[in-house]
């Protein structure tokens, strides 16, 4: 899925298969991304502001220089995740 540059701002996307997806500066602005699978996506750039992952399964997906102010990580899988700051094993 190539979703580059796209405008999701306060899109519902519960259990959404995002697996290998390409969200690339994509505005994700409070998405509501529940329960989805966003494993080895790359949302590089995106803006993730007051975004929703709970229970989303992160693994091997890509946060680098993406805006995650007040994003919402509760229950998250986290492992291998690349964030801004650096990767996250947490969840492994």
């Amino acid at each position: 899925t190539n979703l580059t540059g796209a405008n999701l701002n306060r899109a519902v996307l519960h259990k959404a298969d995002l697996r290998e997806a390409n969200l690339r500066e994509t505005d994700l602005t409070r998405a509501d991304l529940k329960s989805a699978d966003l494993t080895r996506a790359d949302l590089s750039g995106a803006n993730l502001s007051k975004a929703k992952f709970r229970k989303a399964n992160l693994t091997d997906a890509n946060f680098s220089e993406a805006d995650l102010t007040g994003m919402n990580l509760d229950e998250a899988t986290l492992c291998n995740t690349i964030l801004p700051w650096g990767i996250d094993d947490s969840g492994c």
